[in-house]
């Protein structure tokens, strides 16, 4: 298959895509006609269907569909013009054709996340972790494929153990150069601070927010969910609990950001950085995998700034 970001003007196209979003919509004319968003791994592209004919079979949002079209350019950007339209079968495709993936070894990832929690010396903050990432296989499955963000940054499948593990990687070197941190909380905290996004998302191809996505978030929903293992746990230690319950409370640093409480233990800062440098660095790894060196890409609201990629001599 051609993939999205390959499609140039006036090309024929005969393929599969998902439907992302699908709306009825009404022409100047009178005449009823669909506006489609179509998705592979490499992005999104608008589709129009504008002859509601038996060339066009009856699909909804979120099938796999094989279109027949051609790709036109409106106001600056692709569409397809739509002609045929009928729902693929199971076996036509592969389903990671059609979703972003994270580039690392997703098995490779995993072993590395246990790795740090056999550094874990504290026998509760041991099991805990142990009870999420080892013990739980249906819960570690479903958070080594699940998504860390909708758009920002890691929002792809893999993206929340990729970004986990790299915030977790920073943490262990913080807690080597600093002994003042306590090495034991903080990878602790590292790994669980974005585990509420696994019920604040749903899963691809949704990869959107859940209802409790948008009435908690995803800091108050991994607060909720770790209290609850340690509820399960005899004999944890009620300040260790509240130390790391505040680590993730605060581990986007600012009530702007969303941040419940600001960092008031230095394990809390810890996270705080490592999270917000793996964060800042995936959005500039993304704004600039496409642009050409020494290209300016204009202002960015996430990085605060115009965003240029620098030339390698």
């Amino acid at each position: 298959m051609r993939y999205i970001q390959e499609l140039r003007e006036g090309e024929r196209v005969s393929q599969i895509f998902l439907c992302k979003n699908k709306i009825t919509a009404t022409a100047k004319t009178g005449r009823n006609y669909y506006s489609l968003v179509l998705q592979d791994k490499t992005g999104t592209l608008d589709g129009k269907v504008w002859e509601l004919n038996g060339a066009i079979d009856h699909f909804e949002t979120m099938d796999f569909i094989h279109v027949d079209g051609e790709v036109t350019v409106y106001n600056s950007a692709y569409q397809i013009n739509v002609r045929r339209i009928r729902r693929a079968k199971e076996g036509e495709y592969d389903p990671k054709d059609y979703f972003p993936t994270t580039d690392k070894d997703p098995n490779a990832l995993y072993k590395e996340l246990v790795g740090y929690i056999n550094l874990i010396q504290q026998p509760h903050l041991r099991k805990l972790a142990e009870s999420f990432y080892v013990e739980d296989k249906a819960f570690a499955k479903m958070f080594c494929s699940h998504s860390a963000a909708k758009s920002v940054h890691h929002g792809f499948i893999g993206g929340l153990l990729e970004h986990t593990v790299a915030v977790t990687r920073l943490c262990k070197f913080y807690s080597d150069h600093y002994p003042i941190i306590n090495r034991d909380l903080l990878l602790t905290a590292a790994m669980f601070h974005d585990i509420g996004k696994t019920k604040e998302l749903a899963a691809f191809p949704v990869n959107d927010y859940t209802d409790d996505g948008q009435l908690l978030g995803h800091i108050i929903i991994g607060c909720e969910m770790v209290g609850e293992k340690i509820r399960e746990i005899p004999g944890f230690p009620v300040k260790l609990a509240s130390e790391l319950k505040h680590c993730i409370l605060a581990h986007h640093g600012e009530y702007e950001y969303g941040s419940p409480k600001k960092p008031a233990i230095i394990e809390a800062a810890a996270l705080y950085f490592a999270d917000n440098t793996d964060a800042k660095i995936q959005i500039m790894k993304e704004l600039l995998e496409n642009a050409a060196p020494g290209e300016w890409l204009g202002f960015n609201r996430l990085m605060d700034s115009n965003v240029k990629r620098t030339v390698v001599e």
